[in-house]
């Protein structure tokens, strides 16, 4: 009986002192980690947006039917374009997110994809040029933003169907938001 308790109370104690040690690592990592998420948010930011001499992060309009937030860059007082950051939940590997950029005439300035987890080599090629490039310069209201395959204007990675799709969808459901709210984003900040 004796064994069995010293054997508890040694395995509470190391359990208690692990705790205690992971409590105190993400205390140190939690700051440093959030602010490369916030730089990593500037950089896609600087990527998606037409010029713009303002902070966009301090320039935002949270839509909440949507539940996205628009970044509004301008240029000179005036708007140069917004950008907004989507999710799909329905990649292949999970969820797929996306920063989409606007330019001030309605057309899509590019996208850049900061979260996915599909197929290394298959569905990862949504990230590449070669498909991302496709919905540049496309008008926002005017595009119908799914691919071909399912009777859109954008076409689907051989192979990766469900990936294209996914991302087809995180940028129709940011355009949607952006064109029923088009007037309040572009007025933000002023």
């Amino acid at each position: 009986m004796k064994e069995i308790i010293k054997l508890v109370l040694v395995m509470t104690i190391v359990s208690a002192l692990c705790g205690l040690l992971l409590a105190y690592t993400n205390g140190v990592t939690s700051a440093p980690i959030e602010k490369a998420k916030a730089q990593e948010k500037v950089i896609a930011l600087k990527s998606v947006l037409p010029e713009f001499d303002n902070d966009p992060t301090l320039n935002t309009n949270y839509i909440a039917e949507s539940g996205l937030t628009f970044f509004v860059g301008r240029l000179k007082g005036a708007f140069s374009g917004a950008a907004v950051e989507s999710v799909s939940r329905s990649g292949y590997g999970g969820d797929i997110r996306a920063m989409i950029g606007i330019n001030r005439d309605n057309t899509l300035r590019s996208i850049k994809l900061s979260e996915q987890h599909e197929t290394p080599g298959l569905g990862s090629k949504i990230t590449e040029a070669k498909f991302t490039g496709q919905f540049s310069g496309r008008d926002v209201e005017k595009t119908n933003w799914r691919v071909k395959k399912n009777g859109g204007e954008l076409d689907a990675i051989t192979g990766a169907t469900i990936s294209s799709r996914a991302v087809c969808e995180a940028v129709d459901r940011a355009l949607a938001a952006f064109i029923a709210n088009r007037d309040r984003i572009t007025e933000t900040g002023k």
